[in-house]
């Protein structure tokens, strides 16, 4: 049985999988390819996680087991962080937008309106990329 450091060190480890997730969405390559795998969902991560490492059955029932028994730590500390990263990516859009031509605003303001609508439709992204 883990002890309480290594719960924490292992919850810590989820939420830095998460945030990176989340920030890979946003600092993704100018494809506009949303990275893979969708880290909310327990089952995309233990998905990823064993075609990375090669999990065994026993493995992933382990692994999910974890991430289940972290969902509600996880999906707090992201409820605190979410408004903060939300802040400083509004920041860092206005910064770019004032580094651009009027032009490139106006195409950059499109861009960030095509990755919002991808985000909140996952499934209307290969439209766009028509």
């Amino acid at each position: 049985m883990p002890d309480r450091s290594q719960a924490w060190a292992v919850a810590l480890l989820v939420a830095v999988f998460l945030a990176g997730g989340a920030a890979g969405y946003w600092l993704r390559d100018s494809t506009g390819e949303r990275p893979e795998p969708r880290m909310r969902e327990t089952g995309a991560m233990v998905a990823y996680l064993t075609r990375e490492l090669g999990l065994t059955p026993a493995e992933q029932d382990s692994v999910r087991a974890i991430l289940q028994r972290h969902r509600a730590e996880v999906e707090a500390l992201w409820r605190a962080v979410h408004p903060r990263f939300d802040s400083l990516r509004d920041v860092m859009r206005r910064e770019i937008s004032s580094q651009l031509t009027t032009e490139q605003q106006q195409r950059y303001r499109d861009l960030i309106a095509r990755l919002e609508r991808k985000r909140a439709h996952p499934d209307s992204a290969a439209k766009d990329r028509d």
